[in-house]
Order: structure tokens, then C-alpha cells, then sequence
């Protein structure tokens, strides 16, 4: 299949081609997505195949009206309406019971569906003109990091889907949040993203989060809950939270053979990069949104290096801190 590269302007064509049950990568302000009718099951089914990924892992569906979230959930709870009314557009997907012609594979054969309004133009104007919500997970190959830009979807997915919308750099770098909202007086994260659980908090009191520890049997509600993630090729390992037992870790490391790439923020890479040594900022010490945005970018970035592995420095688990550090454990296969 050859892949259309489309400008911005040219959504008349992209929306054409996700009206004829074909794939379309387009950005949004998390990361790029991968889009398709979310009503044409044949369509849905082109997603998985592309990207390799696993029938029951369900996607979002992407809407650019509250009047289409009305046609494809039973009911909009007050939670909801609540969260809606703070976050929307924006990095918060909710889980809600389905209803109307939403394709089976959206949602691994559950009775649920997860929905989100993204906050960028260029997708809302995509799924108004295409008139139906897409469906839509991260635009990469299963399993790998997810793409902030177009070329990382090239990268991934060139010959196997319809086309890419170049967007540019998507702002926040990480996937949005998931809220289960299925039991309204119980509203569950699922997955950590671009909304904090801080942020919810504010607005709806008690929120609980979602156990990774727990083994998953059945199928899960949201993507990010039960495969391996966000990896590179190359394996990935978390520094020390110190850096002077950071530095130590690394020394030793490299003493024993491996070289190195370092992701850190710019204050401790000051400290840790030689002229042998490779490494890259994720931005101040300070401002983990930051860290957040360059994380999937800096990891593709990093896995092109004539390098053994990638060590990257942990953040603290609070605000965005928590979504970052939720996609660093998955995508590490080692705790240093």
C-alpha cells in the first residue's frame, strides 16, 4: 500500500479516505493517532492489523461534539458532565456505557466504550468533516514508543495505512488519561495522562486509581493496562533517583562494558555527559511536563545510537510525574 504524506490542508482528502474504511495517522495534543471509522468494523480491523496490536486491548473513540457522545453512550452521568465541563476538549478519556453502532472491535467485545474530545484543531475539524468518531490509538507499531511527530509514524507505519497528516509536534507527548466512570460514584484511573489525578481531585473529590500490580485476567477497559509498552529496541533501565548514586550506577555500568545513552534533565546531564558518552536533555530538573513531552521522542531518538542500552532518570510521582513515570516502568526492563 503506498502512504499518502498530506498537509494540513488537505483534510478534504484525509477525511475521504477514513470515509472509504481506510486508516489515517493524524496528531492531536497528546500523541499521534491512528484513525478510522468507528462505526465500520472492516475499518476498526485495519487499525490492529497495522499496528500488530492485540484484539482485546480497545481503543479511544474521538469525538469534536457533545451531540455525538450523546448518539454512542447509554448516559452521561453528573461525573461525567462534571469532568466534561472541566477538561474537555482535552487529555481526559472516560469510560461510559455504549450504545449505538460503534464497531465490536473498538471495544474488545466489552459493553463499554472509551470516549475523548481532543483539544487540536486539526482533529476536531478531521471528525466533523468525516461525520462519525474515529477510533483511534497511538499511531506507531504495538508495543514500541509512541510518535509525537510524523516521521516517527513513518518510521513505524509507512506501507500499511492510507496516510499521515503532518502536524507537527504534539504539545503534551503522552497519551491522555483514562477515567472509568462506569460506577459514577467510584471514579477510577485507569491509566495516568495529560489530566492529573491532582486536577481531578479538585473537581471530584475522591478519585481512586487503578492497581498495576494486579494481574489482569479478563479483557481490559483501556488501552495501557495490560501489554507491554512504549519500548524501544534497545532496553531501557531507570536510574537511581540521586544523582551522585546515578553517576556511580552509570560508571560502573560502562566499566563493565556497555555504552550508554543517558535521557536525563539538563541539570543532572551537566554532570553525567562525556565526550564518549551520548546523551540527551528531557528539559529542567523542575518541570516534569517537560520531561513528559521529550520522553517518547528522546527514546526513538536514542534507539538510532550505536549504544547497549538507555538509562533514563525518574521522576517524582505527582502531577505529570506520575503519567511519566507510569510510561518509563513500562517501557524499562530494569530498575537500576
Amino acid at each position: 500500500m503506498q502512504t499518502d504524506f498530506l498537509e494540513v490542508s488537505q483534510l478534504d482528502l484525509a477525511s475521504k479516505y477514513l470515509k472509504e474504511g481506510e486508516v489515517v495517522a493524524f496528531p492531536t495534543e497528546t500523541v499521534y493517532g491512528l484513525g478510522a471509522d468507528a462505526t465500520n468494523e472492516t475499518a476498526v480491523k485495519k487499525i490492529f492489523k497495522a499496528k500488530g496490536r492485540p484484539g482485546d486491548n480497545p481503543l479511544i473513540i474521538h469525538i469534536s461534539s457533545l451531540e455525538q457522545l450523546e448518539n454512542y453512550v447509554e448516559a452521561v452521568p453528573d461525573t461525567a458532565r462534571t469532568v466534561i465541563n472541566h477538561f474537555w476538549p482535552g487529555p481526559c478519556t472516560l469510560i461510559l456505557n455504549k450504545k449505538g453502532p460503534i464497531a465490536s472491535s473498538v471495544s474488545g467485545g466489552l459493553e463499554t466504550v472509551a470516549v475523548r474530545m481532543p483539544d487540536h484543531p486539526l482533529a476536531l475539524k478531521l471528525i466533523d468533516r468525516v461525520g462519525v468518531p474515529l477510533a483511534a490509538p497511538s499511531a506507531n507499531t504495538s508495543g514500541k514508543p509512541s510518535p509525537t511527530n510524523a516521521s516517527h509514524v513513518k518510521s513505524d507505519l509507512n506501507g500499511k495505512i492510507r496516510a499521515i497528516i503532518d502536524g507537527g509536534e504534539t504539545g503534551i507527548g503522552l497519551e491522555s488519561t483514562v477515567l472509568d466512570l462506569t460506577d459514577p460514584a467510584k471514579p477510577t484511573i485507569l491509566r495516568p495522562g495529560g489530566v492529573t489525578v491532582e486536577e481531578l481531585r479538585a473537581v471530584l473529590g475522591e478519585v481512586f486509581e487503578n492497581n498495576p500490580s494486579e494481574k489482569l485476567e479478563s479483557a481490559p477497559k483501556s488501552p495501557g493496562m495490560k501489554y507491554k509498552h512504549y519500548s524501544p529496541e534497545k532496553p531501557v533501565w531507570i536510574l537511581p533517583a540521586r544523582l551522585d548514586e546515578a553517576k556511580k550506577v552509570i560508571d560502573k555500568l560502562e566499566k563493565d562494558g556497555e555504552t550508554l545513552g543517558v535521557l536525563t534533565s539538563s541539570n543532572w546531564l551537566e554532570r553525567l555527559k562525556t565526550d564518549q558518552r551520548k546523551g540527551l536533555s528531557l528539559g529542567e530538573i523542575n518541570q516534569p511536563q517537560q520531561a513528559a513531552a521529550r520522553l517518547f521522542k528522546s527514546l526513538r531518538e536514542m534507539d538510532e545510537e550505536n549504544i547497549t542500552a538507555i538509562v533514563v532518570q525518574p521522576y517524582n510521582k505527582k502531577g505529570i510525574g506520575t503519567a511519566y513515570m507510569n510510561r518509563l516502568e513500562k517501557a524499562a526492563s530494569r530498575i537500576l
